[in-house]
């Protein structure tokens, strides 16, 4: 083996030799065991979530193919309706200055796929990277063809069944994009706005108790008055109870709207009084339906004000007898323009109250960046109620199970309050609608316009246009667990693989995408679609905030692996900013933060800092000291794995059966500890506690292997007179608990433990040398418990404490680790007396002992510094080994240097003038620096009294 660890060298010809040998397919034998990868957009590159939700799913796989299930780890890619037109439509323009409407829908759509050939693969080749192991003969794309089919089918078979149907409802509308945008796709910011007050004249002459003639209506969206239907007052406020049915005059319009009683307005904000636009706000909306009141619509899909407004019922039914009037001066106005102009007028009738500044927050569309404006518009919808029960039956009966179970209540909560769920987008690139409409609208759904027509029976002559309209990708994600295995066919593959094992994903698309899948699942093939949902938490940086471009704060994966120089570094995360202020105050985090760049760590570090950090919470916190550490728990595992081979290759380790061999007291210990350790490892995977899992076998790997078990090999190995059987059952030892360590690192280390295993397991007896097996088909270690030795455990633990002891001696009181040292053991029991006897030569060697001796009488024990193993004591006799006087002179000087610098902090901490204007972070930063010095101090005062003493 190469004398460092260079993750680069191994990890890229690792998993090309990987997919080259076929090694991620299914084995076809064993139980059947599939995870369905959570589609990543095909515009997209690794962020930092998906790393982390990758390294879970590929421990999963890898995990349970060595336990011999016949495993698939489905992968594939989402076609990303907005983001993919957007990235073509802004390449188009860069590149030709052409609009999509230039070139028209078809050559447009093969644009987007020139686009998908060549530049759609670049997250799977970083998924690669990560070491994943999803089976890619399988690949799939939620546009080709065998999945357009399957939507197709599932939208026919709704609609067929009165499930889907078209309507004109409130959606977020987007006025940038022109489309309908899901919830999801909505980022709500917080902000300083503005809530105008507004004085609404009450008609035919009524008054308020207090003698007013009108209401004071409170509004964020001055530019909505216009589509008024009524002001809402709560039926048990006194001030307002005999105004209820009256009417006040809308001003500006002159239209006489109602005053109605509802619980939605609030007796405690503001008047009381809420103004009711139904066409322009979901929760109006819902108090219009309440109320019976009309829509009226005043923006165009431009966000622009109306000539004429457009009037519907409840059912999205025009209504062409009501008055459509708007006033002329709004007309084509922006809707920013005409809530400036609005409030012009409301002012300059004297019909504004007030004006007060308030923190709210506003909708944007993620993709364009624009306010969100909820607009009436016709779209196709899901009618969820009955697609509902059984997705909420299958939580509840256990056939799906939400792992951690809290999340049950998340999706109950949701699912119980379903609305229907909108699924058209105005764009082109999607699964375009299956229905057509002729010439006087009427609608003909089915999978082409052949089959409409035969089905509708519609004569050759009349003319069918496709709807333009395509299907949110949701919808089409909603099919992934069954459309690709082959549905709507009865393939092999559906009959194996479904429902699959588990779902892996965020808390926060279980709304959106987990519920959709099992309601769909369920309706089309009976079955579940997955029998757990791991819920993981979201990667955020280290203070707990959400990584984003805009705060400067993301760490890119692949960055992580391979290392990036401070100056590019900076370049990437400042080329996005358009404010110079921001990209400076950016630049400047960055420099403090990495000032040296970000080193290579290595794909598997990486992972295991992930999978450390997966628990049960709702945030995983990015640590990069943690990643550092795991980098060097790579380090410490391969330069084990050295010393090892330097002392096994070319060995007589023994053959099984054939040759004597005598285990030493440390072999019975280290092989004991391994049998827990591996039932420890299962139990915590199996309780999708990876976080448990990496720390399980970290601290054997790190505490007992590496710091003990080689340590107390080399007295048996090195030692001339050590007999062959000795040697042999140390050799063997340590080759054959390194062989399982690699086995049951890899699912969470596949490269560097791929690597390693090549090397050891010829020694082992698991495989040739030519290197034509690989250890991702090895068998998983299973506990024996027929090897724990319970004995042999507290005698190491025996041994541990004492040379820990002796050790801490050293270090109190400033003793040179490789001087030999002259060590008493007093006041134990016959057990300890036995187990000196047994181990005189691992505690010499170990603890650098000139002499070891046992004390009969402790009141004749010289001068000695004290340790304690149990009730045994630990002597260190002083004489001749430390200057006393000289000690406590240097005892004192530190002493005193640490009292300078405690008081120099207290005296900050004093100042109430530093503590009421500095940042409370630096002044908790101050207050943990005075601690951690009175910790330091105490511990020298505690050496000092010891030297004093002796």
């Amino acid at each position: 083996m190469d004398k460092t660890y260079q993750p680069e060298q191994i990890e890229t010809r690792w998993y090309q030799r990987w997919e080259a040998d076929n090694r991620f397919a299914p084995s076809g034998e064993g139980q059947p065991y599939a995870i369905m990868i959570p589609p990543p957009n095909v515009t997209g590159s690794l962020h930092m979530g998906h790393a982390f939700q990758d390294t879970i799913m590929d421990t999963l796989i890898r995990w349970r193919r060595m336990q011999g299930h016949n495993t698939l780890w489905q992968v594939g890619t989402d076609h990303a309706g907005i983001a993919t037109q957007m990235l073509v439509e802004r390449k188009l323009a860069a590149e030709t200055g052409q609009t999509r409407h230039d070139l028209g829908r078809e050559a447009f759509i093969d644009k987007v796929w020139e686009w998908k050939t060549e530049s759609g693969g670049h997250i799977t080749r970083q998924l690669r990277r990560m070491g994943a192991s999803a089976d890619w003969s399988r690949e799939r794309f939620t546009m080709d063809d065998g999945f357009y089919k399957a939507v197709q089918e599932v939208f026919v078979r709704l609609h067929d069944e009165g499930l889907i149907y078209r309507g004109k409802r409130l959606v977020n509308w987007d006025p940038t994009l022109h489309t309908a945008i899901s919830d999801l796709e909505v980022e709500n910011r917080e902000q300083q706005g503005q809530f105008w007050h507004f004085r609404y004249p009450l008609a035919d002459g009524a008054l308020t108790d207090d003698g007013k003639d009108y209401l004071i209506v409170a509004t964020t969206r001055p530019e909505t008055l216009l589509g008024d239907t009524g002001v809402a007052v709560n039926p048990d406020d006194p001030r307002y109870a005999s105004l209820i049915g009256k009417f006040v005059e809308l001003p500006l319009v002159g239209r006489r709207i109602p005053i109605v009683a509802d619980e939605h307005a609030d007796m405690e904000k503001g008047s009381g009084c809420v103004k009711i636009t139904p066409a322009h706000d979901f929760n109006d909306y819902e108090v219009g339906k309440r109320q019976d009141h009309v829509l009226i619509n005043v923006f165009s899909q431009n966000a622009e004000v109306l000539e004429r407004a457009e009037i519907f019922d409840l059912q999205g039914r025009p209504l062409p007898d009501e008055d459509a009037s708007l006033p002329a001066a709004y007309a084509g106005l922006d809707r920013f323009a005409a809530r400036d102009k609005i409030v012009a007028d409301m002012q300059a009738l004297g019909l504004l109250e007030q004006v007060e500044t308030v923190n709210n927050t506003l909708p944007y569309g993620d993709r364009s960046g624009d306010v969100i404006e909820p607009l009436l518009t016709d779209q196709w919808f899901v009618a969820v109620e009955q697609l509902a029960k059984p997705a909420i039956a299958a939580v509840e009966n256990g056939d799906i199970q939400f792992v951690p179970k809290n999340y049950e209540n998340m999706y109950f909560a949701w699912m119980r309050d379903l609305q229907d769920w909108c699924i058209s987008r105005q764009l082109w690139w999607g699964h375009r609608i299956p229905a057509w409409y002729d010439p006087e609208g009427n609608v003909y759904v089915a999978r082409s316009e052949a089959e409409a027509r035969e089905k509708y029976g519609l004569e050759p002559d009349v003319l069918l246009i496709q709807d333009d309209d395509v299907l949110d990708t949701w919808f089409s994600s909603g099919l992934w667990t069954f459309g690709t295995l082959g549905w709507p066919e009865e393939t092999p593959e559906l009959a194996t693989f479904h429902p699959s094992s588990v779902l892996v994903t965020g808390f926060d698309i279980i709304f959106f995408w987990v519920a959709r899948m099992i309601m769909l699942t369920g309706k089309f093939t009976g079955q579940v679609p997955f029998k757990t949902v791991y819920v993981h938490g979201l990667v955020r940086d280290a203070q707990g905030q959400k990584m984003s471009k805009s705060k400067g704060n993301v760490l890119d994966p692949i960055d992580l692996i391979d290392g990036i120089d401070l100056e590019t570094l900076v370049a990437k995360r400042t080329g996005n900013m358009m404010q110079p202020q921001q990209a400076k105050k950016i630049e400047k985090a960055t420099r403090a933060e990495f000032p040296e760049g970000i080193e290579p760590h290595g794909t598997d570090a990486l992972r295991y800092t992930f999978l450390s950090l997966a628990t049960t919470g709702r945030d995983v916190k990015f640590d990069m000291g943690r990643l550092d550490g795991f980098r060097n728990f790579c380090n410490k595992l391969w330069n084990a794995s050295r010393y090892v081979l330097m002392n096994t290759e070319g060995e007589d380790i023994g053959r099984d059966g054939k040759d004597d061999v005598e285990l030493s007291l440390a072999d019975r210990w280290i092989v004991s500890r391994l049998q827990q350790t591996e039932a420890q490892v299962t139990r915590a995977l199996e309780e999708f506690r990876f976080d448990h899992a990496s720390q399980a076998l970290y601290e054997f790997v790190w505490n007992e292997y590496c710091d003990w078990y080689l340590e107390l090999s080399k007295p048996v190995l090195w030692d001339e007179n050590a007999s062959s059987e000795a040697k042999r059952g140390t050799r063997r030892t340590l080759v054959r608990v390194l062989e399982t360590i690699l086995r049951l690192a890899h699912p969470m280390m596949p490269y560097i433990s791929e690597e390693i295993w090549q090397r050891v397991a010829p020694l082992a007896g698991k495989a040739s040398a030519d290197g034509s097996e690989s250890i991702m088909n090895q068998p998983w270690p299973e506990a024996e418990t027929n090897k724990i030795d319970e004995q042999a455990e507290r005698d190491i633990e025996w041994l541990k404490g004492v040379i820990v002891a002796v050790r801490n001696v050293r270090a109190e009181m400033n003793i040179a680790p490789g001087k030999p040292l002259d060590v008493l053991l007093t006041k134990g029991n016959d057990a300890d007396r036995q187990r000196l006897a047994d181990n005189r030569p691992f505690l010499a060697k170990l603890a650098k002992l000139q002499s070891v001796a046992w004390l009969d009488e402790p009141s004749e024990a010289p001068l000695s510094a004290t340790q304690l193993v149990g009730d045994m004591e630990v002597l260190v006799p002083m004489a001749e080994l430390i200057d006393k006087d000289a000690e406590l002179t240097r005892l004192a000087k530190e002493i005193d240097k640490q009292d300078a610098f405690i008081g120099g902090i207290e005296r900050k901490l004093g100042n109430d003038s530093f503590v009421a204007k500095a940042p409370a972070a630096v002044v908790e930063k101050e207050r943990a620096k005075l601690a951690d010095a009175q910790a330091s101090r105490a511990v020298l005062v505690e050496q000092r009294d010891k030297i004093a003493a002796l």
